[in-house]
C-alpha cells in the first residue's frame, strides 16, 4: 500500500508541476506576442518583469524549480514505468494497441524541449543575468532606449537559430498533446467533464505552441 501512495504521490506532484508549467507558458506566450503588437509596450512589461523584486527573487526560483523538478519527476517515472513494461513482455509488445505514438515518446519530446530550454537560457536568461547582476546595469538601456524588444529582434535574425525554435515548439506541442490530459487525469478529473478537459488541451497544445512559432517567424522576416 505504501508503495501504491507513493506512487500516486509522484504521478501527482508531476501533473501539479505540469499545470504550473502550462499556466506559466500561456503568460509567456502573451507577453511575446505584445512584441508583435506594441515594441514599447513590450519594452515597459519586460522591464517591470526584469527589476521587480517579486518577480526576480519569489517567482523566477519558483519557475526554475520547477522546471529542473518537472523534468527530473518526469525521467523518474519513465524510467519505472519501462521497467514495469519490462516485466510484462505481451505489454512491450503490444504498447501501441495500448497507447498513443506521443505518449508512448514523451521521453523524447521532453528531451528536445530540455535542449530548447538550454538554448533559450543561453539566448536570453544567461545575458540577462549577465547585464543586470555582474555588470551591475539595472536601467534596461542601451542607447537612452530600453533594449528588450531590440535584443528579442535581434536573436531571431539568425534563420539556423529560428529554425530550432520552431522545431522545438513543434516537439512542444506532441509533449502538451499528452501532458496536459495526463495531468489532469493524476488530479482524478475524470468526470463528466473530462470532453471539455481534453478539447481545451488539445486547442491548448496547438495553439499556444504555434503562437510561439508565430512570434519567431515574424520577428524573423520582419529584420
Amino acid at each position: 500500500m505504501g508503495i501504491l501512495s507513493s506512487s500516486i504521490a509522484r504521478k501527482v506532484a508531476m501533473a501539479l508541476s505540469a499545470l504550473f508549467l502550462i499556466f506559466f507558458l500561456l503568460m509567456h506566450v502573451t507577453i511575446n506576442l505584445i512584441s508583435v503588437c506594441s515594441p514599447d509596450t513590450f519594452n515597459e512589461i519586460s522591464h517591470f518583469m526584469g527589476t521587480n523584486p517579486l518577480v526576480q527573487f519569489g517567482m523566477q526560483p519558483i519557475l526554475i524549480i520547477g522546471v529542473v523538478f518537472h523534468f527530473v519527476m518526469g525521467f523518474v517515472l519513465e524510467l519505472r514505468n519501462r521497467k514495469a513494461v519490462g516485466v510484462n513482455s505481451y505489454a512491450k509488445n503490444n504498447g501501441a494497441a495500448n497507447s498513443s505514438w506521443v505518449s508512448r515518446n514523451m521521453i523524447y519530446s521532453g528531451l528536445a524541449i530540455l535542449a530548447f530550454i538550454v538554448l533559450h537560457f543561453i539566448d536570453f536568461w544567461f545575458p540577462e543575468i549577465n547585464v543586470k547582476y555582474i555588470q551591475g546595469d539595472m536601467s534596461g538601456l542601451h542607447d537612452g532606449e530600453f533594449r528588450y524588444y531590440h535584443e528579442l529582434h535581434a536573436k531571431f535574425s539568425n534563420p539556423i537559430r529560428v529554425g530550432a525554435y520552431v522545431l522545438a515548439f513543434v516537439f512542444l506541442a506532441l509533449h502538451l498533446l499528452h501532458g496536459f490530459q495526463s495531468a489532469f487525469q493524476s488530479m482524478g478529473m475524470n468526470n463528466k467533464y473530462s470532453k471539455c478537459v481534453r478539447n481545451f488541451g488539445k486547442t491548448y497544445a496547438i495553439v499556444v505552441p504555434l503562437l510561439f512559432i508565430f512570434i519567431a517567424l515574424f520577428h524573423h522576416f520582419t529584420h
